[in-house]
């Protein structure tokens, strides 16, 4: 282990959980049987435009289609039209890849086939207000819930009713094509109605659990938002429509298979790892500051596991905004971890977005270890106060600590990797 440097060690831990959800590599073993009629292919997530380059190189039939992914992560493809909108807070040009996506799937026959490719980052690429509703109610909507520190289940169950597209709509608009869901998971439990808010997979979620959601976590959504979920014409699809007999839902990447990868690239290297989950939830700071605890037994009692060791996890922890700082889940789950193990020798961590993007920033996450919340005080960074203000990113950025990869071209989402030494 005196040979490991833990930056770069870290590093490649991180580069093989991405590349083994890899759509080159994932995607031709999940292909559908080709139709008698067209292949349209759609698509909506910040690794859709990776997604449909590989089943381009993996179709050996006529298809068409377009798909939409955020600003700066298009791929080149030949004939599947690839836009770009934003994100995390949409805007108009995904309103038109909406209505794109939309008119692809108008007026299909029963002898045809869609392909829907579906990743992480689609619920803000796909805005679609329903009649009444406009872009600024549905950026409202969006902004309220990322600020709300809801689990993405509760999220998605708001989401879904306030658009014309998300909760299996989509996938309703190509009827009586046959839909076939190519998804990339970065949901903890890998529930594919949930990926990009389900546009090709209707879940159980109603319109009064939505409610009581909006509710429950004190949202405060426009009048008309909240106008509209109070009538009947925002229930979403149930799964038992019969417009989505026959489709079909193939899971091709997920955190789990990464994280699975990544424990095996560490053994390779020489540290025994140990997966503690892939759907970790909850408000980031306090996971992080669980795992902060468990890196501290590990580094001082060898218990529950000894060192030197890998620990791993996956899933989507939560951020509720008490602040407007600079940051994301990942960074903000690993300023409280710096916390957590301040002074504590042998402890590197590294937190990451494993599509290269955590929050709106260009970083994936960052990078701490015992000695990062001393860094920080001696570049008069007050840790605590940066934490209290969402501000992770300014606190590691004046350190630098920050991960910046760039665009991955998947989603699995997050990876956290804990070297104890």
């Amino acid at each position: 282990m005196t040979e490991l440097e833990p930056k770069r060690f870290l590093t490649s831990i991180f580069r093989v959980a991405v590349a083994a959800a890899d759509p080159e590599l994932t995607i031709r073993s999940h292909l559908p049987e080709k139709p008698k009629g067209r292949t349209i292919v759609v698509g909506a997530g910040k690794g859709a435009a990776q997604m449909a380059a590989a089943l381009e190189k993996a179709w050996d039939g006529p298809l068409d289609g377009v798909v939409v992914t955020r600003y700066g992560y298009a791929a080149p493809c030949e004939r599947i039209r690839v836009l770009e909108a934003s994100h995390p807070v949409p805007d108009e040009a995904g309103l038109a890849a909406s209505r794109a996506l939309l008119d692809a799937v108008s007026g299909l026959g029963a002898d045809d086939l869609v392909i829907a490719l579906v990743c992480g980052g689609g619920s803000a690429l796909l805005p679609s207000p329903p009649q009444g509703l406009t872009l600024a109610d549905e950026i409202a909507v969006n902004e309220a819930l990322l600020a709300s520190g809801a689990p993405i289940s509760a999220m998605n169950a708001v989401r879904k009713h306030v658009s014309t597209i998300k909760g299996g709509r989509l996938a309703a608009a190509a009827h009586p094509a046959r839909v076939v869901s190519l998804i990339v998971s970065d949901i903890p439990g890998d529930n594919p109605a949930l990926v990009a808010s389900g546009p090709t997979v209707p879940d159980e979620a109603s319109r009064e659990d939505a409610l009581m959601i909006v509710a429950a976590y004190g949202m405060k959504l426009p009048d008309a938002v909240m106008a509209h979920l109070n009538t009947p014409q925002a229930a979403a699809p149930r799964p038992d429509d019969k417009r989505f007999a026959g489709n079909q839902v193939r899971l091709i990447a997920s955190a789990a298979v990464s994280l699975e990868a990544a424990a095996d690239e560490a053994r390779r290297q020489g540290v025994e790892a140990i997966i503690l989950s892939d759907s970790i939830e909850g408000e980031a700071r306090d996971v992080g500051s669980v795992h902060a605890a468990i890196a501290r037994e590990v580094a001082t009692r060898d218990r529950p596991f000894r060192k030197p060791v890998l620990i791993l996890s996956g899933g989507e922890t939560t951020v509720t905004l008490r602040a407007r700082g600079k940051g994301g889940r990942n960074s903000e789950f690993l300023l409280a971890f710096a916390l957590g193990i301040d002074g504590v020798s042998g402890v590197h961590a590294l937190a990451a977005d494993t599509d290269g993007i955590d929050g709106s920033e260009d970083n994936a996450g960052a990078f701490a270890d015992g000695e990062t919340v001393m860094r920080m005080r001696t570049a008069g960074i007050d840790a605590k106060a940066m934490l209290a203000g969402n501000n992770a990113w300014t606190a590691f950025n004046a350190v630098d600590g920050l991960f910046v990869p760039g665009p991955t071209g998947t989603n699995v989402n997050d990876l956290r990797a804990i070297l104890v030494r």
